[in-house]
């Protein structure tokens, strides 16, 4: 079942690997239709973040509240099906499937009335190379296809939050600029709340309606495009 919103709120998590702690007391919200930036150097736990949301770690403390409910100890796929889209970093995508197989697979998080009517046009006005290569394996696109191939994956089950952890990262300029056109459009129809880790910091501050800043795991700036400085930023972007 689709929960009614996409509004994620994160309270006192603390999460990592073993026994490694990777986040420490991180609390965030996202609001429905909302674009959030995620912003912080590498290594600093942005991934181990979106994994913890997603159910992929499982939180030591904290609470993971989405729509209204408790989804600390829910499972991966019962995220999928409330209506949480994710797109790891990277391109994971199955190579060996074609684009349609691949896009279909998307629809298996969906809600039944979604399922039904098939995968929307409006991922292929989003993205319509992959309409022109729709029979074609996954594995024979450029990087940059795959990425596109990877968010279109996500949007095709019409999530309420979307997960995109550095969708850009590696691509070349063309496809970046397609991909930062597909989030801008996610933001004008304000459906969907966004929950975005970018690096560049002239994009994540046109585009956001709010950043977080993260450093050694803990949040250590916040605000609105418009109060929170650039310097703040760059002091904890800089390597």
């Amino acid at each position: 079942m689709i929960e009614a919103d996409g509004k994620l709120e994160l309270t006192g998590l603390e999460a990592g690997y073993g026994e490694s702690m990777i986040l420490r007391d991180v609390s965030l919200k996202v609001e429905p239709g909302q674009v959030v930036c995620l912003m912080g150097r590498n290594g600093v736990g942005k991934t181990t973040l979106m994994k913890t949301i997603m159910g992929l770690i499982k939180p030591k403390k904290g609470t993971i509240r989405y729509a209204g409910h408790d989804y600390t100890s829910r499972s991966p796929d019962r995220r999928a099906r409330a209506g949480i889209g994710y797109v790891p970093q990277g391109r994971d995508i199955f190579p060996q499937l074609t684009v349609e197989q691949n896009l279909l697979l998307g629809l298996e998080a969906a809600s039944a009335k979604v399922r039904k009517a098939g995968i929307p046009e409006s991922v292929y006005e989003k993205f319509p190379v992959l309409k022109e290569m729709l029979y074609r394996k996954g594995g024979d696109l450029s990087g940059g296809q795959q990425q596109q191939l990877s968010i279109a994956r996500a949007l095709v089950s019409e999530p309420k939050l979307l997960l995109l952890d550095e969708p850009m990262e590696g691509i070349q300029p063309s496809i970046v600029l397609d991909i930062e056109r597909v989030i801008e459009s996610i933001k004008d129809d304000k459906q969907m709340a966004v929950l975005l880790v970018e690096q560049s910091l002239t994009f994540a501050t046109s585009i956001a309606d709010y950043c977080y800043v993260l450093d050694k795991g803990t949040i250590v700036a916040e605000g609105s495009s418009d109060t929170l400085s650039e310097e703040q930023v760059r002091r904890h972007l800089a390597v």
